[in-house]
């Protein structure tokens, strides 16, 4: 697979969490901090970043600002160096429960307090000086280890998740990092959660969770006996070793993870690269040659296409179409036109993309008709996680309703139909729209949503009433919306 653009390791943000459940904050105002806020927003995110000196110390930048914070030999703590300087450096001393003490270099002392009462000035560990690691980027994500450079991925027929993947193809590859009583389960697309000791389970035991630290930029994950899961053997099964130390086996990078899909043309066939460079829809069913990488672009929001023979998709003479471009350009490029459960796609020289007869697809048609029109199946979500610009979406506590400004997340179930996605939640009850546009978990019946993949890693989701679902200054996920812009996109 190309480099340019598709394996892209996700920045580590993330929040710090006090003991009375309150994250650090960095104020704009005077650079100040406090530990007030009761969720993670912009103002709550911080970056680890190595000492520039080579030694053990860490530096914490805000996301926010993009200042370092500091503490000063009297204590008194800021954000408002723009550059790391002595008092910038800090230790961190990971705790059995999973937590963090963080112990100015240079002075000796502990940082911790609460609200606007923070200093770092302790001498001694006490509960105000543990910070829990709340993970700030989107939780789903591929991993992959340092050592063998290998993705981790399901492997059914062993029952276990194994580092022994070149390319992180199909929904096998989809990790997802669940935050649970302080600590990090790592569930499987199968909606299993990984065990220390390699087994995968249906329950989110003691042993299936695991305390993050951080190396050079790295993850690593430590179980609850101080033990690193690292991959094993020569299948390169994942589990807890002998280390209690993390090493380069140990290490592991989180990549983006884009959409995977597969396109269905008028004639019901799969969209496929499986007899050879030319794109045809004339496959019976959905395997690798017919399952397709898009990655939409960040500023002229077209898609490329990417196939498991390592060619994208690009426009050739004649309008035709095939899989041969190892390089994005212009030809790669194409604008998906949403048309309620189909899609159509214009390349380059302005024209539709469509099935011809003997199944080929060229870009030669001046209209949309039934054999431009596609249906585009996302393949590697089975279990999906939906943030907002407030925050995740969650069930609300003692009611049938979402909330979408939390810090925490739910994780939902899809299942799909003809162009449309049914979502699934805690207790087996369906995504459905009540009255005023009010979205509620509670359905019997499944009710059908279209999924519209408008820009790089979010997604905007139309009702049967054709609006948005968007979260609301309730913080409540309403279907009112009548753009697929801001707040009626969701980060999947």
């Amino acid at each position: 697979m190309p480099t340019n653009g598709l394996h892209q390791v996700l920045k580590i943000q993330f929040g710090l969490v006090n003991d009375t459940d309150r994250y650090l904050t960095a104020e704009s105002f005077g650079f100040k901090v406090n530990a007030s806020a009761p969720s993670l927003k912009r103002k709550q995110m911080w970056v680890l970043e190595p000492d520039p000196g080579q030694g053990t110390a860490v530096l914490f930048r805000s996301s926010h600002l993009g200042r370092y914070l500091s503490a000063e030999e009297d204590g008194r703590v800021a954000c408002e160096a723009e550059r790391p300087g002595r008092d910038c450096r800090f230790l961190v001393l990971p705790q059995p429960d999973g937590r963090w003490v963080l112990q100015s270099e240079p002075h000796g002392r502990f940082f911790g307090g609460t609200e606007d009462q923070l200093s770092c000035f302790a001498t001694a560990i006490t509960p105000a000086e543990l910070w829990t690691v709340h993970l700030a980027i989107h939780p789903q994500a591929h991993l992959l280890s340092v050592s063998r450079r290998r993705y981790a991925h399901l492997c059914p027929q062993e029952d276990e998740i194994a580092a022994d993947s070149n390319t992180p193809w199909g929904v096998d590859a989809l990790v997802t990092l669940i935050f649970q009583n302080r600590q990090y389960c790592l569930k499987s697309c199968d909606s299993r959660y990984l065990r220390s000791d390699g087994r995968l389970v249906w329950e989110p035991e003691a042993r299936t969770r695991y305390t993050l630290e951080f190396k050079a930029g790295k993850l690593a994950f430590k179980d609850c006996d101080g033990r690193y899961l690292a991959p094993v053997g020569p299948a390169g099964t994942l589990r807890a070793g002998r280390n209690t130390r993390p090493g380069k086996d140990e290490l592991f990078d989180l990549e983006e993870s884009h959409p995977q899909v597969v396109l269905v043309a008028a004639n019901h066939r799969y969209v496929s690269v499986r007899q050879g460079v030319n794109v045809s829809a004339n496959q019976d069913e959905e395997l690798d040659h017919e399952t397709f990488l898009m990655q939409i672009d960040r500023e002229t929001k077209k898609c490329t296409f990417y196939s498991s023979t390592g060619g994208y998709w690009t426009l050739v003479t004649h309008g035709g179409i095939q899989a041969t471009a190892t390089q994005v350009s212009a030809s790669t490029m194409f604008e998906m036109e949403w048309r309620g459960r189909r899609v159509a796609l214009k390349a380059s020289n302005g024209r539709y993309v469509c099935m011809k007869k003997n199944g080929q697809l060229a870009a030669i048609s001046d209209f949309v008709g039934e054999d431009e029109e596609f249906i585009l199946k996302l393949i590697n979500r089975p279990i999906l996680v939906l943030r907002g610009l407030d925050g995740f979406v969650c069930h609300r506590r003692g009611s049938n309703q979402l909330d979408t400004n939390r810090s925490v997340y739910d994780v939902f179930h899809l299942s799909f139909s003809d162009g449309a996605y049914q979502i699934r939640g805690r207790g087996g009850g369906f995504w459905h729209t009540g009255s005023h546009g009010s979205v509620c978990s509670d359905g019997e019946r499944a009710e059908d949503f279209l999924f519209e993949f408008r820009e790089r890693g979010r997604l905007a989701i139309r009702a049967r009433s054709g609006k948005y679902l968007r979260g609301g200054a309730s913080g409540l996920l309403r279907a009112d919306a009548d753009a697929p812009a801001g707040v009626a996109l969701w980060e999947y």
